[in-house]
């Protein structure tokens, strides 16, 4: 856990800003639900915005950074488990405490109120704690998908995978078809981590972790039968210090054109933390 306590003041010392792309190593299904379904379509879409382009939201990526931390930290217990949703057939349980030094809720926020632990306990928060990580949209980056892939899609954009599943008693089979982005397709990533107290410096290293560690699941849906398989590529870490909004002072390239393991090179030097000034 971070040195944080309670007595913690925050005041905006600068943002750290990360860009570069996720790549698709297979195909990837971030779902949009049954109300996008369209006559002839996959039975299960993906999401797409304004212009019919696939993309990946900021909300799928950021919470499955916070579920692969949670599970990393060993927090992913009843005694560390609140109820966000109680809903029957959708409940949503996720990590939430009162710590001060609990490095999941600094880096993704804290809600305010009273919710009850999965084993029945409720608990007070008595004042929420602001998210320091921010997760944008990831927009396609539309020359990933070249002209020999677009041959082969069944869409201009993405492709449908077919499935299969087949009762063990009966043989009877119940097919499915599941709409994906292809493998080898891109898209432009971008997160600013808050940094709002000395402390809060310890996180960077947090979210690293939380971004290998997807690298080695997946994302989406079907990731257990192939889909979802991801990497960080072209990497671009920068800080902007306060003066940088206040009086228009310089911006500082930290690491640049990397892959997440010159990232975690480039913050484990020496002189890193020296350069996270105002």
């Amino acid at each position: 856990m971070s040195s944080h306590t309670a007595q913690t003041a925050l005041k905006l010392i600068g943002k750290l800003i990360l860009e570069g792309e996720l790549v698709c190593e297979t195909g990837l299904h971030i779902g949009a639900g049954k109300g996008s379904l369209e006559i002839g379509g996959a039975d299960n879409p993906v999401v797409k915005d304004a212009f019919g382009r696939p993309y990946v939201p900021g909300s799928s990526l950021r919470g499955r950074l916070r579920s692969l931390l949670e599970q990393a930290l060993g927090l992913a217990v009843p005694s560390e488990l609140v109820y966000l949703s109680r809903r029957r057939g959708q409940e949503v349980r996720i990590h939430q405490s009162d710590r001060p030094d609990d490095e999941i809720c600094l880096l993704f926020g804290r809600n305010p109120g009273r919710m009850e632990r999965v084993s029945g306990e409720a608990i007070e928060t008595r004042s929420a704690s602001p998210a320091r990580l921010t997760v944008y949209d990831a927009p396609l980056i539309l020359d990933s998908i070249t002209p020999q892939m677009r041959e082969n899609l069944d869409d201009e954009l993405t492709e449908v995978k077919s499935e299969n599943a087949v009762d063990r008693i009966t043989s009877q089979a119940n097919p499915r078809t599941l709409e994906r982005v292809p493998a080898g397709a891109r898209f432009q990533v971008r997160m600013v981590l808050d940094i709002l107290c000395e402390e809060d410096r310890e996180l960077l290293p947090r979210l690293v972790e939380g971004l290998r560690l997807l690298e080695d699941d997946s994302l989406g849906g079907g990731g257990s039968r192939g889909s979802g398989r991801v990497r960080f590529a072209n990497l671009n870490l920068s800080w902007r210090g306060r003066s940088f909004y206040s009086n228009g002072g310089a911006e500082q390239q930290l690491a640049s054109g990397v892959d997440l393991g010159g990232l975690q090179a480039a913050i484990s030097a020496p002189d890193f933390l020296a350069r996270l000034t105002e």
